[in-house]
């Protein structure tokens, strides 16, 4: 609900500063008082259309700060949530508008686009009057507010998801058939590159193997010098070690144990100088088995490194190309099952979303005629018993059906008999307007999660019956949220929880408005001028005592 209105320079309100309660709540005064102002600074601060006239003459700018306390679970805060805000315990909402025109946007003290401000205020405040109509009024909610009705959510939802599933399984099968006709125009590049790929088999990291044999095969002659040479020093070596192994054995024959080291080492050494040269005269051995190899890798590495140029690839990278060709070929051939399959799926998703907006739309039939006859029984008693309530389903084409189901709704409305029906706002004055929206909301108040109302002018044209009707209606329809009323009516002001007087006043040569809320005794005296007029007489004031007696209110 609406906690805290602040008001700084707008139009003839300089500083305001006001507090409301749960409930009913009524705002009267003298007309031209400046009720009127109150709205349009809640306009501003809701996001509506900001004009600079608006702005307090000789302020540099106006600012309207609204401060609103919904429930946890409230949309205002989830859609707060999905933007990124933290709600905290209250939701507040300011508007900067300057002198010059400009005007700025605040949620949480976050500066947001004027739309969000907007999107965000019809979620907390509906406003019914001749110059504002928020919520109901608005043709996009007609069908949530039948199908709340309805009780559809749940169906509602499964249609959603099921037009979803449908057009997503469509994409899949487009996006299907678009490769399939990419790829068979592709068929005999893929053919002749798969056979090409074949034939040269190219291996993971062969480009640096290669590359290392040929730098070692390209110094093949320097090797087998080198070899050669090494061979002969060894060969020598074995002689020499042998020799030595020889004579320090006769040695030992004088000194055994001091001499045992020794002719060991001279084992272990001629050991290992003959696996030298048994290892050195195998590699030698291949360098001459095989003196093309040199010319071979050459080839190799030049096929290898064409085919990639042709391709526009890596050498490194051929193996993957050759994979991810066979693969396309074998989509392609194996395409046209696959296409089945889709195909199939689709049928299937969209005969389930077909079933169950079909479904979606014989409960909303339904329950559009239960609508209109709850909402007319309402009406005799607002003295709108000649109108009538249309809640029309108008079918769109197949194609046009969409996660919301398969018609549009509208409310329509007929204020007298043989007038055709038209939309509520068009048909309607504003008296009328206020009222027929409080009979549609009084039926719809359970599902409507806006928690706080506004009507202005509900009372216009009536008095009496009616207005007491009225009154009675806005008591019963604050059960649960906040509803505020301007009104001239004593009849329903009467009847409200609580009751604020706008007053204009002259201060230092300058004229201002301010607003004060009223005890039982002021609330008396003001009800009775509303009976009386200019001049209050006694027979007024025992006339609001018994209006409020008879509404359950506090009488001084």
């Amino acid at each position: 609900m609406l906690r805290t209105l602040s008001i700084r320079d707008i139009v003839l309100i300089d500083r305001l500063e006001l507090s409301f309660e749960p409930g009913f709540i009524a705002l009267t005064g003298e007309t031209g008082a400046g009720k009127s102002i109150l709205l349009d600074a809640l306009g501003l601060a809701l996001g509506e259309r900001a004009e600079r006239a608006l702005v307090r003459t000789g302020a540099e700018r106006g600012v309207v700060a609204a401060v609103f306390d919904p429930p946890p679970d409230h949309p205002a805060r989830r859609l707060l949530a999905e933007r990124g805000f933290e709600a905290g315990e209250e939701i507040v909402l300011r508007r900067e508008l300057g002198a010059e025109g400009r005007s700025r946007a605040f949620v949480q003290e976050m500066p947001v686009a004027g739309g969000f401000l907007r999107e965000l205020g019809s979620l907390l405040v509906e406003i019914h009057g001749q110059h504002a109509a928020r919520g109901l009024l608005d043709p996009a909610n007609h069908r949530r507010l039948l199908d709340a009705f309805a009780g559809a959510g749940e169906l509602v939802r499964e249609v959603g998801e099921a037009f979803r599933a449908w057009r997503e399984t469509e994409a899949e099968l487009a996006d299907a058939r678009e490769r399939t006709e990419a790829l068979r125009a592709q068929v005999e590049e893929l053919e002749a590159r798969i056979a090409e790929l074949e034939a040269l088999a190219p291996q993971e990291g062969e480009e640096e193997r290669l590359e290392e044999r040929r730098r070692r095969l390209s110094n093949r002659e320097k090797l087998a010098a080198l070899l050669r040479e090494g061979l002969d020093l060894l060969a020598a070596a074995a002689e020499r070690l042998a020799a030595a192994e020889r004579r320090v054995e006769r040695a030992r024959g004088f000194a055994p144990d001091e001499l045992a080291a020794a002719a060991a080492a001279l084992e272990r050494a001629r050991i290992e100088a003959a696996e030298a040269e048994s290892q050195l005269a195998a590699f030698a051995r291949d360098l001459e088995l095989d003196p093309d190899t040199l010319e071979r890798i050459e080839e190799r590495l030049f096929a290898l490194r064409e085919a990639a140029r042709r391709h526009r690839v890596p050498v490194a990278d051929l193996p993957r190309l050759l994979g991810e060709s066979r693969q396309a070929l074998a989509e392609l051939r194996g395409g046209g099952s696959r296409l089945e399959e889709l195909e199939r799926r689709v049928r299937a998703a969209r005969a389930r979303f077909e079933e169950l907006a079909e479904g979606l739309s014989r409960r909303r039939r339904e329950a559009a005629l239960r609508l209109a006859e709850a909402v007319e029984a309402e009406l005799p008693p607002l003295r709108l018993e000649r109108a009538r309530l249309r809640v029309e389903l108008e079918e769109l084409p197949r194609e046009r059906w969409g996660p919301e189901g398969a018609e549009r709704v509208r409310f329509l409305v007929s204020t007298n008999p043989g007038s055709p029906f038209g939309p509520v706002e068009r048909i309607a004055s504003g008296g009328e307007l206020s009222r027929f929206m409080l009979a549609l909301e009084v039926v719809l108040a359970r599902l409507d999660p806006v928690p706080t109302m506004i009507f202005d002018e509900v009372d216009a044209g009536i008095g009496g019956a009616t207005a007491h009707a009225v009154g009675e209606r806005l008591a019963r329809l604050s059960r649960g949220r906040q509803v505020l009323v301007v009104t001239h009516a004593p009849q329903i002001a009467a009847r409200a929880d609580h009751h604020l007087r706008v007053v204009k006043e002259e201060r230092e040569g300058a004229v201002r408005v301010r607003v004060e809320p009223l005890d039982a005794a002021a609330r008396c005296e003001e009800i009775a001028r509303m009976l009386a007029g200019a001049h209050v007489t006694d027979a007024a004031r025992a006339a609001a005592r018994t209006l409020l007696r008879e509404a359950g209110r506090a009488v001084a």
